[in-house]
């Protein structure tokens, strides 16, 4: 078993990492290091093996800045990719508890090799912000958690709004105590949508699956989009369906990168943080 597999959903790059085959502790400044673009592999986050609860499998998520994250739609994708083709299970469908709660993963197959999965992300529900003050003006938002929040902040042009300006301003506003990941969303017809994404403890970020699922919710909730919507990003597309009882769905892509040993120069540093 190598010490690290690095996989992405749409560009959304995660390493997992099984405590129990590593020689360290994951601590925050391990966390940062592992993640460095420079120093480290680099990546967006670190999806950690954990102890189950009454799912099948238990899944930490980390951010770049050594911060957890209570789901992730991406990470739950590469994170079932990784049980199936490296030994831990050999079903196609299982439960994966979160911090953020349970996710359903059904697993796509090609000519053996996982290509796609479908996760049911839980029911959005809505907070009470629907407005907010940043830079002298008035924004209406849509507060939205799937057991992460977010903010989705519909815009007419999305050409026209550079989210890596508004991105920290709203992630840190003051509506949000705990932060909160943010959203520019373009609606161009029933059924698409284009969004970018700034993401709490990690920035900028080319796709993101809960991302998307909140969008969606906030876009349906204001009668702008139907129950099955494809979420465009920098990073590629999604497919995202809200069933009749709110359960969120998304299906989209993973792909391995690349598996591997640190080296002893890399560990003795881990060790150390």
């Amino acid at each position: 078993m190598p010490h690290y597999v690095k996989s992405h959903g749409l560009g959304n790059d995660y390493i997992v990492i099984d405590p129990s085959k590593v020689p360290f502790a994951l601590t925050p400044a391990a966390v940062r290091l592992i993640c460095d673009r420079h120093r480290g592999i680099g990546s967006d986050g670190i999806l950690v093996v954990a102890p189950r609860g009454s799912g099948d499998f238990g899944l930490r998520i980390f951010n770049p800045d050594g911060s957890e994250a209570e789901k992730s739609g991406n990470g739950v994708r590469i994170f079932a990719k990784f049980l199936r083709e490296h030994g831990y299970t050999d079903r196609d469908r299982f439960a994966l508890d979160t911090p953020g709660g349970r996710v359903n993963a059904q697993l796509e197959l090609d000519h053996g090799r996982v290509a796609s999965v479908v996760a049911e992300m839980g029911k959005a529900s809505f907070g009470p912000v629907r407005s907010i003050e940043v830079d002298g003006r008035e924004l209406a938002v849509a507060q939205v958690s799937l057991g992460n929040p977010h903010c989705v902040v519909i815009v007419p042009d999305l050409a026209r709004v550079d989210v890596r300006r508004l991105g920290p301003l709203i992630e840190r506003h003051t509506a949000f105590p705990a932060g909160t990941n943010v959203q520019l969303a373009q609606v161009l017809s029933r059924g698409a949508v284009q969004i970018e994404i700034w993401e709490r403890g990690a920035g900028y970020t080319l796709a993101s699956g809960s991302s998307s699922c909140a969008v969606v919710a906030a876009c349906h909730r204001e009668g702008l989009v139907d129950r099955e919507v494809v979420v465009t990003m920098p990073g590629g597309a999604l497919e995202i369906a809200i069933a009749p009882d709110g359960e969120l769905r998304m299906r989209g892509p993973v792909e391995e990168v690349c598996s591997g040993d640190l080296s002893p120069d890399l560990l003795r540093l881990l060790q150390q943080a």
